[in-house]
């Protein structure tokens, strides 16, 4: 199951090698979400990491950084809702419903569905589908393996996601409510992994 960590969406300090330690553990791709940022910010944070890390990364933004640094994605979502024109990257896309999932999938790499879960991370921001509504788009294919879970998704309900056959999960709260350092990220995918 493929693991995605999405950045807090403000800048952490130390966070370049948090988020290189993060992919060295386990994390197969990391989603540079910083809304609202200046270019020159996410700059920064892009030429502090080391370069293998580029084609495991997805910009929110900014997407002409795409092409400067070989950043390996973009992600589409309300703000930029559709990829440069000549982009041949990877593409993935948010998506808040299953008529969403089931329209934009084919055009994507992968998808996140969310919130599956109450957040972790957004107080008040609860999970939008129910269990049969989940089990349904499972048993109809619309969760497979393009569909990544977003939102409250912890180490506990990896099992229940795995279920559904979900292809991934994309970890927010999971991740910053307990990761300040290099050695917290190790734990923090550990956990997940249960190893």
């Amino acid at each position: 199951m493929r693991v995605i960590v999405i950045t807090a969406p403000d800048f952490l300090p130390g966070e370049a090698p948090i988020l290189a330690t993060l992919l060295a553990w386990g994390a197969d791709r990391i989603h540079l979400r910083k809304p609202g940022c200046k270019e020159q910010a996410l700059v920064q944070l892009i030429e502090q990491l080391p370069d293998w890390c580029y084609p495991r990364l997805s910009l929110h933004d900014h997407f002409h950084l795409q092409a400067r640094y070989g950043i390996g994605g973009i992600h589409l979502n309300g703000r930029n809702p559709a990829p440069p024109p000549g982009y041949r990257g990877m593409v993935s896309r948010s998506c808040h419903s299953l008529d969403e999932v089931e329209r934009y999938k084919p055009f994507a790499d992968y998808v996140f569905l969310s919130p599956v879960f109450d957040s972790i991370s957004k107080a008040g921001y609860r999970g939008a589908f129910t269990r049969q509504e989940l089990d349904g788009a499972a048993r109809r294919g619309i969760i497979d393996h393009k569909v990544v879970a977003l939102g409250g998704v912890s180490a506990q309900k990896m099992p229940q996601v795995h279920a559904w056959g979900f292809g991934g999960v994309a970890l927010l709260g999971a991740v910053w409510e307990h990761c300040r350092t290099v050695d917290d990220a190790k734990r923090v995918l550990s956990g997940l992994s249960g190893q």
